[in-house]
């Protein structure tokens, strides 16, 4: 018996080989079948290959695709369907009213049709929107405005910390709670790792509902740890409303030792826009607390008035369509004269690098702001990969040089801007929950180019000769995390 058991486990490590090679072929298989985009099937592919084991683990924590199982959905939220439905057909005619918008609006009307197409994103028009740069000027108007809060305050955020500026918004929700201000606040579970457990049961002690996006908990894992909650937005009373690059944390202020001050940038928006936020926030809590808001002190009446025409755009595993990516893209292959990009960490999709090229090589000024410095090594090296590329198309790259630019920006033909939380990467364009706010406008526009103009001033422009004589060493880093950039 002793000998036939030694026999048998002679035979176990070969047999465990082929099970593993069989499994790895099924996966595989499996991932062609999805119908992928053939760089992220071969992305995949590599991995389940290149790492024995963990490569299959890496692929169901990190490479189902939910997009297209639903598991993430909308539908049923009937006060929300509703709504939509009421403005819908009356927003549909508006983009095609010429007389009711500047010609220069009109012309993208594209734009306008396709986020109401692919977003459900309304038109709104009677919008107040307020630049705010970097966090000295965006923290004290969030803080302001919720001091005002009267009846709601609603908050969603991918990064929340228990530091000095973390610890300056619980108190104030702290305080506003105990006024009997309803407080709802929504926070990530993996970009809020690091939250304090005390700093959680503060707020819940004093009466704030407060929920975390999709727990992720060793070591019981869940394969949707891929799917974050990358949006930044505050709601207060259903008339003001924050969105853009800020997250709740120090270094938004202070900076970060190594790459020093951060430049970002976050819009407020007072009107029907800060109702589209509070859709986005309604339809998220929904998802983490099965609780459906209903009243009128959510969706306010607001007065009629002339003021910017605003649509915020959300996207993410909940959305039919790969909304913002699809506006990126077409806004820069629609331009007429100049487009203007702001990104921590530029590794987009194919199509976004075909249409950069084919409109700089059209003779479209295409300007693109990159931090010289990043706080991640790998999206870096990926980063750096389209650069060359980029260049010899004739796009204009800048390495911003004071600090660490974290801005996700693009202003296109001086009339259509995008302020949100959608970087231009595969994270954000197809994986990540986001939300961005299009503003069609010359002022806001105008605000926002002055403000690039100035960012360029203190960044180097690349150039292609110089950049060529880069190591051999740092051209193969580059093409290997560019080559698993759409897993990332």
């Amino acid at each position: 018996m002793l000998e036939f058991l030694r026999e048998v486990w002679g035979y176990m490590p070969g047999a465990i080989t082929v099970l593993y090679i069989v499994t790895v072929i099924f996966i595989a298989i499996l991932i062609v079948l999805e119908n992928r985009n053939p760089i992220k099937t071969i992305s995949w592919v590599l991995v389940l290959v290149a790492v024995p084991v963990g490569g299959m683990i890496i692929y169901l924590f990190f490479g189902q695709e939910y997009r297209k199982k639903k598991m993430f959905s909308k539908k049923g939220l009937y006060y929300l369907e509703k709504l939509r439905k009421q403005t819908q057909d009356q927003l549909r005619q508006l983009p095609h009213s010429g007389h009711l918008f500047p010609e220069n609006i009109v012309a993208k009307k594209h734009l306008i049709n396709l986020a109401l197409a692919n977003s459900n994103a309304l038109l709104s028009v009677n919008n107040e929107v307020t630049i705010l740069k970097n966090g000295h000027e965006a923290f004290p108007a969030i803080f302001q405005a919720i001091e005002r809060a009267r009846h709601h305050i609603h908050l969603e955020y991918y990064i929340v910390e228990g530091d000095e500026l973390g610890n300056q918004l619980k108190d104030l929700l702290v305080r506003k709670a105990r006024q009997g201000v309803e407080v709802r606040f929504i926070y990530d579970d993996v970009g809020s790792w690091q939250l304090p457990k005390k700093y959680i049961r503060e707020l819940r002690e004093a009466g704030v509902k407060i929920d975390c996006f999709m727990r992720v908990r060793f070591p019981v894992l869940t394969s949707r740890v891929n799917y974050r909650n990358h949006r930044k937005i505050i709601v207060i009373d259903g008339e003001i409303g924050f969105t853009g690059g800020l997250n709740f944390a120090d270094r938004y202020i202070h900076g970060t030792r190594g790459l020093g001050k951060w430049r970002d940038t976050h819009l407020m928006v007072k009107g029907d826009a800060a109702i589209s936020l509070q859709i986005v926030f309604m339809a998220d809590w929904y998802f983490v607390s099965k609780e459906i808001l209903r009243g009128e002190a959510y969706f306010k009446q607001l007065p009629a008035s002339d003021g910017k025409l605003v649509q915020v755009v959300s996207s993410g595993p909940d959305s039919d369509w790969e909304s913002i990516g699809q506006t990126y893209f077409s806004a820069i292959a629609s331009a007429s004269e100049r487009v203007f990009i702001a990104t921590p960490y530029l590794i987009p999709t194919s199509d976004i690098v075909f249409a950069m090229k084919t409109a700089a090589l059209g003779g479209i000024d295409i300007r693109v702001l990159l931090p010289e410095n990043s706080d991640a090594f790998f999206p870096k090296w990926s980063s750096d990969s389209y650069i060359e590329e980029l260049l010899e198309a004739g796009v204009r790259i800048y390495h911003y040089k004071p600090g660490f630019t974290h801005s996700k920006l693009m202003v296109v033909d001086s009339i259509f801007s995008s302020v949100g939380t959608a970087n231009m990467d595969f994270r954000s364009l197809e994986t990540n929950f986001e939300v961005n706010a299009m503003v069609y406008d010359e002022e806001i526009a105008h605000e926002l180019e002055t403000h690039f103009y100035e960012d360029l001033e203190s960044s180097e422009e690349l150039v292609l000769r110089e950049w060529e004589k880069r190591s051999k060493w740092r051209r193969a880093m580059e093409s290997f995390a560019r080559l698993l950039s759409p897993t990332l």
